[in-house]
């Protein structure tokens, strides 16, 4: 069975808590300046950071979700350039 690629399953395979909630908070709390890759981000540990790496480079489905992760945590940046 493949894991249907969405943001909370993106959460439960990064080990973090994938409640809605959760979820919301962390983006709320995480966010990044603009030049900050989420890669880059200090608050993953290594292995987190590989796997999202992996997910940015394969272009498939986990892709977007980790892009869309990726727009969640720049959100704040977004908003002050603008």
């Amino acid at each position: 069975m493949t894991v249907q690629p969405r943001m909370t399953n993106l959460f439960e395979q990064l080990g973090l808590d994938s409640s809605e909630d959760a979820i919301a908070l962390f983006i709320v709390t995480h966010q990044l300046n603009a030049q900050t890759k989420i890669t880059e981000a200090d608050y993953w540990t290594e292995s987190q950071r590989q796997f999202l790496a992996e997910k940015i480079k394969s272009d498939g489905s986990w892709a977007l979700v980790v892009d869309q992760l990726n727009e969640s945590l720049h959100e704040d940046s977004l908003i002050k350039s603008k």
